[in-house]
């Protein structure tokens, strides 16, 4: 079973930044695509960004685009998500998790497995 451990969640105020963590020490990790997701009380998860294997291709969700950054170091198992410019509506639990194949990125169904989730709390 993939263990997939997410940091770096919080309070901040409207305007400000958090960069999140999710390591592993899957030893195949470098043939995973990753993907960060997020869920709000009452909501459904939401795609938030993605990462190919490579590192070298990445997607946003048009909501997070020009805020968010994605990024991977393969030689430490882990992900970033690197959040700026932070708005209450980011407020959620955020999940990282694995894929392998072709599917699309952008949902749910295309990953193995799942991380705990942190929280990411966005006061105004």
């Amino acid at each position: 079973q993939v263990q997939l451990v997410e940091s770096g969640g919080g309070l901040v105020q409207a305007g400000g930044s958090l960069r999140l963590s999710c390591a592993t020490s899957e030893r195949t990790f470098r043939s995973y695509d990753m993907g960060w997701f997020r869920q709000a009380p009452g909501k459904e998860r939401e795609f938030v960004a993605a990462i190919r294997n490579s590192g070298r291709i990445t997607y946003y969700a048009d909501s997070v685009m020009g805020r968010f950054t994605i990024s991977r170091d393969n030689a430490k198992n882990t992900v970033y998500l690197q959040m700026n410019s932070l708005k209450p509506e980011d407020t959620g639990v955020y999940y990282c998790a694995t894929s392998q194949g072709y599917s699309d990125l952008k949902r749910g169904p295309a990953y193995d497995y799942w991380g705990q989730g942190t929280q990411v709390s966005v006061s105004s």
